[in-house]
């Protein structure tokens, strides 16, 4: 089976009647949780940015909690969760401001954590390319905003 483009699907979206429309979004959110999810965020917490962003840091701040910190193994498999966790939400969101405040939380709570990343190379380098990703994101947005951010970027090194 071939997938159609989204050009192709937006198309046809668009000739449906409003309660088969309904009927194709119900089947989508049966299946996939990724999708009921993404659902939620834009019927539910896509009218208020700011809520959505406070919420998932207190939810991130809770998971940085339930790390291991007595074994380097299981700490990396945790905040490599907490990561995956971030950057699907921050897809959900689309906005740069939304995936930079999710990020730069991220990595001030794993510089809180109380755990010596010095010991492994893969944990620095994971962190180094969260910031790399914020400088990146932040490079795209307004000077104003770029000067805001840029402060609280340099306090995020090791």
């Amino acid at each position: 089976m071939q997938t159609a483009s989204l050009a192709q699907l937006k198309k046809e979206i668009q000739s449906m009647p409003h309660a088969e429309l309904v009927e194709v979004c119900a089947r989508l959110i049966k299946y996939k949780k990724e999708n009921k999810e993404l659902l939620t965020y834009i019927l539910f917490e896509s009218g208020d940015e700011t809520y959505f962003i406070e919420n998932l840091k207190i939810e991130v701040t809770a998971m940085f909690m339930e790390v291991n910190v007595k074994s380097m193994h299981w700490a990396k498999k945790t905040i490599r969760k907490i990561l995956r966790t971030i950057q699907k939400y921050g897809r959900y969101s689309g906005l740069p401001t939304t995936q930079i405040e999710l990020l730069i939380h991220f990595c001030q709570q794993m510089k809180e954590l109380r755990l010596d990343f010095t010991e492994s190379l893969a944990m620095k380098n994971l962190h180094a390319t969260q910031v790399a990703n914020i400088k990146k994101i932040v490079g795209t947005l307004h000077e104003d905003l770029q000067y805001d951010y840029k402060e609280r970027i340099d306090m995020l090194a090791l």
